[in-house]
């Protein structure tokens, strides 16, 4: 009867959390109470009081013409005047890149679809980053770089036809879906299993590191592999005071919405949208911005949904920026690799992240820290409370320094061992993860609830749960990890083995319980193993519930 009523609780805190999306939309003033570190209010765009719209540029509506240089000029003219708004108003325009300058703001009214043009020639490759790296790529459909005050407002919808760029796997589709594809052009695999745009990305997709060609240098190079260099549909870049407010941005060629090296920025009442199968298919990858708010938006995309990152291996390192200062809240996520995500690529480091009152529904995992060997990077102070999760078809929580490219769903489906105790030394690559604060989760479905994966010679370290009511398969699993804390947990587990911990250390469960009956629901091994502490409530006696490795110094386990 415990975990029942706490189950009908799980629905009434997630009718809260919905109705708040929905009634909350101008709730950014509020945005700072509670947070639990400093932080000053982010300073919102300054838009000069002038306007301009498209149509008197020449854009024709109907989606047929092509309104590249319609946009390019609205932007000039009201540039000139010191800064604007551009207006698109109802209708369906097609354009190629819009390039945006200083003190504007795209207004798309609600009614506007902007259809970026599928003609690949039309988008120049040039130096940028992506997946955290230093590479060569094609201009995004939305691009700017050294600016100040940008804002996209309205109720319109930007379309990045990302058809056309992405590779598609068979699987993935219904057989009419991949009849219809199949039968409009492009490339297949030799097994048939896969769907290539052109030869051009097949040539481009051999010897690529998630994406990125590393062994290629020179912009010929690159040149010759153009149609593989599929760009973020969104690319704002080492500027300050960025706003999103309204738009629906849908269907990108790889990341959605990307904001680099960005001080003050906000995404609220956003939409973000992709084919739940699109490769690479984000939502919002902030990486290395300072002073951050993401509130009030929804996400249903084909990858992680709301990532945060700080480069990548040794170009991130060298960039030496953090992700910092970050409030996310009242968001939803549907479908997506991860909800809210850290890493991979975090090698300057993520600090100072407050998550609240999210929910995710069906997302392959709720919570997703990721990183590996070779990053290096420190996340620390992150604050995460009032998470609502159903369905969640993996991990509800994850950290994971193992990985390597893959969804944890696509990893547990390969049946391979979490289990990776070879020790490295510590260097600058070395990832690190500390000070994590997660309480007041509620999981209705979840194939395992927790997952704390760190490194044999970097362990987890000082992460704590408390709060959590959980309804999975799994329960927890705590490998190489120090000062693990977990109190007030209530879990309704099928799986026997409800507390797998191995290699860890200082760690203290209170007010732990759960429905299982058998003698290995808490099961602990490993070498260095040692002051795990386990304090039963009136529910749960664990003396009677353990299983020790013979590894395992007789005093690891103290009631």
């Amino acid at each position: 009867m415990k975990f029942r009523l706490k189950h009908l609780l799980f629905f009434a805190f997630t009718a809260v959390s919905i109705n708040g999306f929905t009634q909350s939309k101008n709730a950014s003033n509020d945005a700072y109470s509670g947070i639990e570190f400093k932080m000053n209010k982010i300073n919102e765009p300054k838009i000069p009081n002038n306007s301009v719209n498209i149509v008197d540029f020449g854009a024709i509506n109907g989606g047929t013409t092509l309104c590249t240089k319609a946009f390019a000029d609205a932007i000039d003219a009201v540039s000139k005047k010191g800064g604007g708004k551009v207006i698109i108003p109802p209708g369906i325009w097609l354009t190629g890149p819009i390039i945006l300058k200083s003190n504007i703001e795209l207004r798309a009214e609600t009614g506007a679809l902007i259809k970026f043009s599928p003609d690949k020639s039309l988008y120049p490759i040039i130096q940028t980053s992506f997946e955290g790296l230093n590479t060569w790529r094609c201009i995004s459909p939305i691009y700017g770089k050294n600016l100040e005050n940008i804002a996209f407002t309205g109720g319109g919808v930007y379309d990045g036809s990302g058809e056309v760029w992405r590779m598609v796997k068979k699987d993935k589709l219904t057989d009419s879906q991949w009849k219809n594809l199949v039968a409009s052009g492009g490339v297949l695999n030799d097994k048939k299993t896969s769907w290539y745009p052109s030869e051009q990305y097949v040539k481009g997709n051999q010897n690529a590191d998630q994406n990125v060609r590393a062994d290629l240098k020179t912009k010929e190079q690159f040149e010759e592999i153009h149609d593989f260099l599929r760009p973020v549909m969104v690319s704002i870049q080492n500027s300050k005071r960025v706003l999103f407010d309204g738009p629906v941005f849908q269907n990108s060629p790889a990341w959605n919405i990307h904001p680099l090296m960005i001080e003050d920025l906000i995404i609220r009442n956003t939409t973000v949208r992709n084919p739940w199968y699109s490769q690479n298919g984000d939502g919002l990858d902030v990486e290395s911005c300072k002073n951050v708010l993401v509130e009030n938006s929804s996400f249903d995309v084909g990858d992680d949904a709301i990532c945060i990152k700080s480069g990548k291996d040794k170009d991130g390192r060298d960039r030496g920026i953090p992700c910092e200062n970050i409030i996310i809240r009242n968001n939803i996520v549907y479908h997506g690799h991860g909800g809210v995500t850290v890493g991979s690529e975090m090698s300057s480091g993520v600090k100072n992240m407050h998550v609240s009152n999210c929910t995710f529904m069906g997302t392959d995992v709720g919570l997703r820290f990721k990183s590996s060997r070779g990053r290096g990077g420190i996340v620390e102070n992150i604050f995460i409370k009032d998470i609502f999760m159903t369905n969640i078809p993996s991990q509800a929580i994850s950290f994971d320094l193992y990985y390597g490219g893959k969804s944890i769903a696509e990893k547990l489906a390969e049946g391979g061992d979490d289990k990776n105790t070879a020790i490295v030394p510590v260097d600058e690559k070395t990832p690190q993860f500390k000070n994590i604060i997660i309480k007041n989760v509620f999981i209705d479905g979840a194939k395992q609830a927790v997952f704390l994966q760190g490194l044999p010679e970097m362990n987890l370290e000082n992460i704590e749960i408390s709060n959590l009511t959980a309804k999975a398969e799994k329960g927890f699993s705590i490998i190489d990890a120090n000062g693990i804390k977990l109190h007030d947990i209530n879990m309704n587990i099928t799986n026997s083995t409800v507390f797998e911990i191995y290699n860890g250390k200082n760690m203290s469960l209170k007010n732990i319980s759960f429905n299982s009956t058998s003698p290995k629901a808490v099961t602990i091994d490993g070498e260095v193993s040692k002051n795990i502490e386990l304090i039963s409530n009136s529910k749960v006696d664990f003396s009677k519930k353990t299983t020790i490795g013979d590894k395992v110094a007789k005093d690891a386990v103290k009631m």
